[in-house]
């Protein structure tokens, strides 16, 4: 086939055909994909987005975690384009700005909350969550090393954590599947276990005990290294591609006890939590946290460009400053006029409209009063919520939470029942997970638990015929 112009109609087989034989997607099997073909989604307006044969879905991951604004809101193409007509590019080296980086930077320092006594002035801009975390490895060791403690090169991390794609931060992340691809992770980056409470509390134990017993793995980590040569610890306040891993209230105040005691610093992954999800506009004020760095990404922008970047806090940012000299780091597109000018626009809008608050004093609680009736499904052995992300866990037996076995693909099959029926519901394993936009009515929630429980009656069918239930 040939290449299309600008003119061209291309029907779903052609585009199909087209991406099969040119695009390779991320985290795909091409093979598979290509026998099937990939939806193609043409539009978007609000929580939902239409597919290329004229199917109105309901967007429950919100893109992929970002679009916390909604789709179409002309305001952030209007920011995009009176940008672009201005000035569409410049770069930051070579001691120059733009007057969109610098308003944002100011604006994100306005927004991100002082806590015991620690604050946030100066942001580093990137364009992605991925490369943002490379910065964080680049400038946790950049301040050992002015420091005169260049020895402490060991960033610690989680099982079934996600911190992106690139060398170092898949090597940051805990993901099996990635580390068996590349020789991962990369020397000097450790993990301990994740504060999973169906899955690694003991019989009989609380919350608030298995909580600080997690956070004290940090610790046996820590005198397992070399407090010496430990330079930070990462974390993201709620995993959320692990699964919508909520850790107990406990865990991260207990987390702030040890990385003071042993005087690391520590790194908030909010790529997914910033920017409203929890209820706040960073997602450290919410668990008690006082980091050092908060990643950012995503919904910065709600998506519409990219846009990532780290709140460096006055402890780092000082030493950077006061003992640097030359940080030989960046990117070609840090502080990028468009983008930081659709970031501007996009925080603007959420102030307006209040979504953060709503989401704090509205929207999540109804959520969370919603998912506890979906905890009474036959299917569901654990549903969850913190804000607007929410996970429930599919079991094969309530009593004793019996998972399926992993050859059963509960997970996969209602992630088709779900995409059948309108709905975009991400499944990890057996464990279904949603990220909707902030932008919801109160309306749109019942639609979606709705569209949530039809998917599960239509799972509990399929696994019963399928002799996979009692």
């Amino acid at each position: 086939m040939n290449a299309p112009t600008k003119a061209d109609v291309l029907s779903t087989q052609e585009l199909q055909a087209l991406d099969s034989a040119h695009y390779l997607h991320p985290f795909t099997d091409h093979g598979d994909l290509a026998s099937r073909g990939a939806r193609v989604i043409v539009k978007a307006e609000g929580v939902y987005v239409w597919d290329s044969e004229g199917h109105k879905i309901f967007d429950a991951m919100s893109g992929l975690w970002c679009v916390n604004a909604g789709y179409g809101r002309k305001e952030l193409a209007d920011a995009a384009y009176a940008q672009m007509m201005k000035l569409p590019f410049y770069n930051s080296f070579f001691q120059t700005t733009n007057e969109p980086a610098v308003r944002l930077a100011a604006k994100l320092a306005s927004l991100a909350p002082e806590v015991g006594g620690r604050s946030f002035r100066h942001v580093f801009f990137s364009s992605s969550g991925s490369e943002s975390n490379d910065t964080n490895v680049r400038m946790v060791r950049r301040y050992w090393d002015l420091l005169g403690q260049p020895e402490r090169k060991v960033i610690i991390s989680r099982h079934n954590a996600y911190h992106g794609s690139t060398v170092a931060g898949a090597s940051l992340g805990g993901m099996s599947g990635m580390h068996a691809q590349g020789d991962l992770p990369i020397p000097d980056i450790v993990h301990i276990e994740q504060p999973h409470y169906h899955v690694h509390a003991a019989a009989g134990e609380s919350p608030e005990d298995f909580g600080k017993r997690a956070a004290r793995w940090l610790e046996e980590k820590i005198l397992a290294v070399g407090p010496e040569r430990v330079a930070a610890f990462i974390g993201e306040p709620v995993q959320g591609a692990g699964g919508v891993i909520i850790p107990p209230a406990s865990y991260w105040p207990e987390i702030q006890r040890i990385v003071d005691q042993y005087g690391i610093l520590l790194i908030s992954d909010e790529v997914i939590c910033a920017f409203g999800r929890l209820g706040h506009w960073f997602a450290y004020e919410k668990f008690g946290m006082r980091p050092d760095l908060v990643t950012f990404a995503k919904a910065v922008t709600s998506g519409y460009v990219p846009l990532g970047g780290v709140m460096v806090g006055d402890r780092v940012a000082q030493v950077l400053i006061d003992k640097g000299g030359e940080f030989n780091h960046g990117y070609t597109y840090s502080g990028h006029p468009v983008a930081c000018a659709v970031a501007l626009a996009n925080l603007e809008l959420m102030e307006q409209e209040g979504m953060v608050e709503r989401v704090r004093t509205e929207l999540g609680p109804v959520l969370e009063e919603k998912f506890e009736d979906l905890q009474h499904h036959p299917l569901v052995g654990v549903a969850e919520t913190c804000g607007l992300v929410a996970g429930l866990t599919l079991v094969k037996r309530k009593q004793g939470l019996v998972p399926f076995d992993e050859a059963d693909g509960a997970g996969m099959i209602c992630r088709k029942h779900c995409f059948d029926n309108g709905l975009i519901m991400r499944a990890v394993g057996d464990r279904m997970i949603i990220a909707p936009p902030l932008c919801m009515s109160l309306a749109q929630v019942d639609e979606l638990v709705a569209l949530i429980r039809h998917c599960l009656d239509a799972t509990l069918t399929e696994l019963r015929d399928k002799g996979l239930l009692a």
